[in-house]
């Protein structure tokens, strides 16, 4: 019944993403962009993209943070046009990707805070698509406490911060254990606003937030070796959603090396081949731990990209909506790694991307 009376509101919009996706770049437009030899040669094979000149007001020579920088600021200004347009519950459901942004700006500021930066120079530093209305009140704060009582009352985030933590818990010690802490409400409250939309969209976002939700709780087991988290604050760490909750988490929690969190996500067939290369007796420190956390997260963004790509085999559902800025993403980490290869002359790794279509 739903699919009826989605073209009423939200056909539209649907369209304009759809479109926005034809524009993401192609094997070949990749292979185009890997044969440049300066920045100059990357700026005018880009101009022949959705991108177009883009580039064209910076001057040379070209940073690969400005190119990062520009091709987010695109990003932004489609999202914008999008929220612009939306009507409930579209609207709530763009709201709720901004809040992960919002997280890490906020996270930004308490960290520049504890540490007596200037804060106006972090709101610059910040991502666009976390900025609120009320951000220039967190500026005016100058310390921990008053920082704390202002995200209390002026963010959209506030409920995350009300439940989970307290002013105390703010310190450099805490920093991360609220960035996941956060994470974890964050997760878990937009797969719930997920299942009020009803099928087909909480059938494509839970499966997309609950990979979400075990990559995280699969990176917070595996950082933790070697530090001072205990195995209850890491437990409670886990947001409680996705293919590993319960049982996987549960098991997670008590995990001391590399070998079990394999064998944990062995029982998931999707996870398995995330350990494949990785050598029975793995040490979880030193070159040989950094190489595999490495490759264990290039398989993490390979397994986003195939679900987020899938979303947009279902019709008359708003998961496109958050799978396309998942994509759009990647493909600026894609542009930017290629850029820094180009001005470092590291051609032997420019290769090292990870492909969308």
């Amino acid at each position: 019944m739903e699919a009826l009376f989605f073209n009423a509101n939200t056909g539209f919009l649907e369209a304009i993403v759809r479109g926005y996706k034809a524009g993401i770049l192609t094997q070949s437009q990749y292979a185009n962009l890997t044969q440049c030899e300066t920045l100059e040669d990357f700026r005018t094979q880009l101009s022949a993209t959705d991108y177009g000149n883009f580039l064209a007001n910076e001057p040379l020579p070209i940073s690969t943070s400005t190119i990062a920088d520009k091709a987010t600021e695109v990003l932004v200004e489609q999202f914008k046009y999008l929220r612009a347009n939306a009507v409930e519950p579209l609207r709530k459901f763009l709201d709720y990707i901004t809040y992960g942004y919002m997280i890490d700006n906020v996270i930004l500021l308490i960290t520049g805070t504890l540490h007596e930066r200037d804060t106006h120079e972090l709101v610059k530093r910040c991502h666009p698509l976390g900025v609120f209305d009320s951000m220039p009140v967190l500026c005016v704060a100058t310390n921990v406490e008053e920082l704390y009582q202002s995200v209390l009352i002026e963010t959209p985030i506030a409920p995350y911060f009300r439940e989970c933590l307290t002013a105390s818990d703010l310190d450099d010690l805490n920093i991360e254990i609220i960035r996941n802490t956060l994470y974890k409400a964050y997760l878990e409250d937009f797969y719930n606003f997920a299942t009020t939309l009803g099928s087909p969209t909480s059938e494509v976002m839970h499966r997309i937030l609950a990979f979400e939700a075990d990559r995280r709780t699969i990176n917070i087991t595996i950082n933790s070796f070697g530090t001072e988290l205990s195995k209850e604050l890491r437990a409670k760490l886990f947001p409680a959603i996705g293919r590993l909750f319960p049982e996987g988490n549960n098991q997670l929690a008590k995990a001391d090396d590399m070998d079990q969190v394999r064998q944990i996500c062995e029982n998931v067939s999707e996870y398995r081949s995330f350990f494949s290369e990785t050598p029975a007796g793995a040490s979880s420190s030193g070159d040989d731990f950094g190489a595999m956390a490495a490759r264990l997260e290039d398989r993490f963004f390979q397994t986003e990209v195939d679900l987020n790509k899938q979303a947009f085999l279902q019709q008359f559902q708003y998961g496109v909506f958050y799978s396309y800025m998942k994509l759009k993403e990647q493909e600026i980490r894609n542009l930017t790694w290629i850029a820094e290869c180009i001005a470092q002359d590291a051609k032997d790794r420019i290769q090292d991307f990870i492909p969308i279509f």
